[in-house]
């Protein structure tokens, strides 16, 4: 099986790099961050209408409805562009909500949030982005559904979140309608999935940091890239990184349960031990507010609990197993 992109692939992944660059720079990344402490962070609406007018969210609607009519292998290649740009926003959220023909979400017209009450969630899960939200993404057992944010304006309360970009509410889903689509299995796993993206955008993007930065820093008089401490700690980045692309990548490809519980797993370890590691090449300066480090770390930390969690991933793969064992399939 040939997991090598083609040339339509290159060209959305080339383009919605390109547009993020130009769209969301460092600079509006960091008025973001800054807008944190102010309690201001709100998202970009201008931005979502122009990622909708792009394509972002409809990319795997047919083209009868409106759509790009493409699949899930071009979806986690845009949203492995979204984490590396750190493009915050209920991006997974959305694009699964236009695929249940939510009004505006696939022309970036409304914000759709989601919230997970399946089996496994916390007994008050988090919600990310309520306050700029249209719509919520219910998953409730085996149903799916989509409520007005409003259905939760009574009922969540703000809680402080680790990454500045990503505001968080606590819920409390008695207060919630059931949804009614029977379609949560299938939408949990995409989900984890296009995560998993996310993190390995993020993987991709540290290692990248790290490499420039002990490029250009000196210590004695020489890059503190020609230590080999420092080689040898990019190195194990670039090896995490890869390791997790060939999985998240195949199992855009074949969809299986198992494989996109090992994609999530090794995805999120690439991304948080990644931005460890930047950090560790950047030094001191690496701990620093203004560097950018941290906010990866900190985006990597709140990915690694949303939809599929390590002892979620590993429960999965282990039930693989297991069933594979009996069966000698």
């Amino acid at each position: 099986m040939d997991f090598q992109l083609d040339d339509d692939q290159r060209a959305l992944r080339d383009g919605m790099r390109e547009l993020l660059e130009r769209r969301f720079p460092r600079a509006r990344l960091r008025r973001v961050v800054d807008g944190y402490e102010r309690s201001a962070v709100t998202l970009d609406r201008a931005l979502w209408r122009e990622l909708g007018t792009a394509g972002f969210f409809a990319l795997r609607l047919p083209e009868s409805a409106g759509g790009v009519g493409l699949g899930l292998p071009e979806a986690v290649l845009a949203m492995e562009e979204a984490g590396r740009a750190l493009l915050p926003g209920p991006l997974v959220a959305t694009q699964l909500a236009a695929g249940l023909e939510t009004a505006g979400a696939a022309e970036g017209a409304a914000v759709v949030t989601a919230l997970d009450l399946g089996a496994g969630a916390a007994a008050d899960p988090l919600v990310e982005h309520l306050a700029s939200a249209d719509a919520v993404l219910v998953l409730s057992g085996e149903d799916a559904g989509v409520v007005p944010a409003d259905a939760l304006a009574d009922s969540a309360r703000p809680i402080r979140s680790v990454d500045p970009a990503t505001p968080l509410h606590r819920a409390h889903p008695q207060a919630l309608p059931p949804g009614a689509s029977g379609a949560a299995a299938r939408l949990r796993r995409e989900a984890a999935l296009l995560t998993a993206a996310q993190q390995l955008g993020s993987a991709s993007r540290t290692v990248r940091m790290a490499v420039d930065h002990a490029t250009a820093r000196t210590q004695f008089g020489r890059p503190i890239g020609a230590f080999q401490a420092v080689q040898h700690l990019c190195a194990r980045m670039l090896v995490r990184a890869e390791s997790a692309r060939s999985v998240v990548y195949a199992a855009a490809v074949t969809e299986d349960a198992g494989d996109i519980a090992a994609a999530k797993l090794l995805a999120d370890e690439a991304a948080v031990r990644n931005a460890r590691d930047c950090l560790q090449v950047h030094g001191g300066m690496g701990f620093t507010w203004e560097a950018d480090v941290h906010l990866h770390l900190k985006r990597a930390w709140v990915r690694a609990g949303q939809w599929q969690t390590a002892a979620g991933a590993e429960e999965e793969l282990a039930a693989g197993l297991l069933l594979t064992a009996e069966t000698g399939l």
